[in-house]
Order: C-alpha cells, then sequence, then structure tokens
C-alpha cells in the first residue's frame, strides 16, 4: 500500500503541472499578425524594429503578455510566398482571437470572415469598404487609418516645392497594389494639377529591379523631384529608393521620417510609435470582450517634417530659413 501511495503521490506530482500547461494554453488568447511586407520574425514581443517594439509594450502594459495569457503568430514575407489573399486565408483558418493586418492588402480579409475581429493599419477603411464610419465601424473591423485626406499630398508637394523651388514636373513613386488607394492615382494627380505640376505617375512592382526601372522612366520623362507614396513597401524599401533617388540628383518627400535616416531628402510623416500604440488597445479591448464595430478608429492627425541637410548639400540645394525652422527633426 505505501508502494501504491508513494506511486500515486509522484504520479499526481508529474500530472498536475502537465494539466496547469494545458490549462494555460486553453486559456490564452490568440493574435494572429498579417504583415505581408515585412519579416513576420519582427512581429513579437521581443525581437523586432521600434513599431512592433511600441506595440508589444503597449500590450505588455494593458496586460496582454505573450508567452504568458497570449500567443502570438506572425504572417510576413517569409510565409508570403503565393499572395496576399493565400496568407490571409491560412490566418482566418488558423481561427485567433483577434487579427492585426497592415497594408493594403488588408481589405482581402473582408471577404474571408465577418466574424473574426480585425485590427487594420490601413488608408482609408471606409471608402476600403470595410468600415461604415470611423467614429462606429460597425463591422469587424476596427484599427487605425493613416490618410488624413487629400490635402496631404498638397502640403507635401508646398514642401518640396519650398526646398526645391525650380520643381517643374513632379515624379511619383507608387506601389501597383494601391492604385486604387488613396496614397495614388487620382488624388495625388489632382493635388498636382492644383499646384500647377504636371506629374508623372508610376505605379510598379516590389522588386528592385522595378524601382531602378521606375527612377529611370521618371528621370526620362522630365521629372525633377519626386513624391514617393506612402506603403509598406516603400518604407521596407527605403534605403535603396533612397540611394536610387540620390544617384539621380532627384530631390524628394516621403511619408516616413525613416526615409530621412537613410539619407532621404525630407519627409512629412505621421508619428507610427502612437499609432500603433493605438491599435494595441483597440486589440485589448478587443480580448476583453468588445466588439470592434463599437471602437472608433483612430486617424492620424499630427504631422512631423523632417529635413536631412547632408542630403541638401549633396543636391546642391539651399534649406530656406523659415522651413527648417518649422522642421521637427534635423539631420545634419
Amino acid at each position: 500500500m505505501r508502494r501504491r501511495a508513494f506511486l500515486g503521490v509522484v504520479c499526481s506530482a508529474v500530472a498536475w503541472p502537465l494539466a496547469a500547461a494545458a490549462q494555460q494554453n486553453a486559456n490564452k488568447k490568440h493574435l494572429a499578425i498579417f504583415v505581408p511586407s515585412e519579416l513576420g520574425a519582427d512581429w513579437h514581443e521581443r525581437s523586432g524594429n521600434r513599431y512592433s517594439r511600441a506595440f508589444f509594450a503597449e500590450l505588455r502594459r494593458l496586460g496582454q503578455i505573450e508567452g504568458q495569457n497570449l500567443s502570438v503568430e506572425s504572417y510576413g514575407r517569409e510565409q508570403n510566398t503565393s499572395g496576399f489573399e493565400a496568407l490571409a486565408a491560412e490566418i482566418v483558418r488558423s481561427n485567433p482571437d483577434v487579427i492585426l493586418a497592415t497594408g493594403p492588402g488588408v481589405v482581402i480579409f473582408k471577404k474571408l470572415t465577418s466574424r473574426i475581429p480585425i485590427a487594420v493599419v490601413t488608408a482609408d477603411p471606409v471608402k476600403a469598404g470595410i468600415a461604415e464610419s470611423l467614429a462606429h465601424p460597425g463591422s469587424n473591423f476596427t484599427g487605425a487609418s493613416v490618410d488624413p485626406g487629400p490635402s496631404i499630398h498638397g502640403k507635401r508637394i508646398a514642401l518640396l516645392r519650398e526646398m526645391f523651388p525650380a520643381l517643374s514636373k513632379l515624379g511619383c513613386l507608387a506601389l501597383r497594389i494601391q492604385n486604387s488607394g488613396p496614397f495614388t492615382g487620382s488624388p495625388i494627380a489632382a493635388a498636382a494639377e492644383a499646384a500647377g505640376l504636371p506629374v508623372s505617375l508610376l505605379e510598379i512592382g516590389s522588386k528592385e529591379t522595378d524601382w531602378r526601372a521606375a527612377v529611370e522612366s521618371i528621370s526620362r520623362d522630365g521629372a525633377n523631384a519626386v513624391m514617393v507614396a506612402d506603403s509598406p513597401e516603400t518604407f521596407q524599401n527605403r534605403t535603396m529608393i533612397v540611394k536610387l533617388l540620390g544617384d539621380a540628383n532627384l530631390p524628394s518627400i516621403s511619408g516616413f521620417t525613416e526615409s530621412v535616416e537613410a539619407g532621404g531628402l525630407m519627409a512629412y510623416s505621421f508619428d507610427l510609435i502612437e499609432l500603433y500604440k493605438r491599435v494595441a488597445n483597440n486589440i485589448d479591448a478587443i480580448l476583453r470582450g468588445a466588439k470592434p464595430g463599437d471602437i472608433p478608429i483612430y486617424q492620424v492627425t499630427k504631422f512631423e517634417l523632417s529635413i536631412n541637410l547632408k542630403t541638401a548639400k549633396q543636391l546642391g540645394l539651399s534649406v530656406p530659413q523659415a522651413l527648417l525652422a518649422s522642421a521637427d527633426k534635423v539631420i545634419e
């Protein structure tokens, strides 16, 4: 009896932590992250860029901790071997509790699920048809809109012209998948027309050869300065794009401060860290039982001007003092 009792105690001691671990896993919430243009490996708490670190730090502050009460599966360009739709379908099949989705491909989820809550970072969720309004999405989508309206293009053109008064034709680099979005096509062309500028708009693929050919084409077409449209792809390829534009001696403006840090001339950008913190709060609310359709979509309102003085000098440009004084960040 003693031996049996002893074995019973041992078995119980072994079984208890296994049962506890199983219960802990059962209680974990599951977050899937759709970042098809970025490295999925960057989107975990203990890795990644400044934005994913800010996102996970905010989740932790709110009590959602990867590896404890939250499991995270990231789907990035490593997994994006068959296109955005196949990757999104794989995520939906995994049946997570909530999805974080970024970029123009987020609209794919609309036809894949009306049940799984989705927090997006995209241009205009209302125009994309995934939300009824920013104040009350009324669907399974919430998140953040990075589209402040078409006036952003006019503002960037005005800043570029202030830096480079000789601007006579505007080139625009944009990703082909965005050709119906607010950061390409007619909104940019309309802003250029309103500024009295012809525009050379190139919508291209995401390979380096595509970008190189586009810059060469813009130069041949007579554009003497460039606007780089906002997208996850232009962000990820910023160093290459900056080099191509520098080699072509083309002044440029982009939507990312990081492009200026990489050697770009100037940027008029929104605060991505604040944006991802807001989205983390949305995800926390969903995991605590809130309906995404009742959570207002955050719209960026704060913008920052960054200028690279070294690049301006290399391009032979003298930065106006008024423009320099208005800059939020100056790289010397």
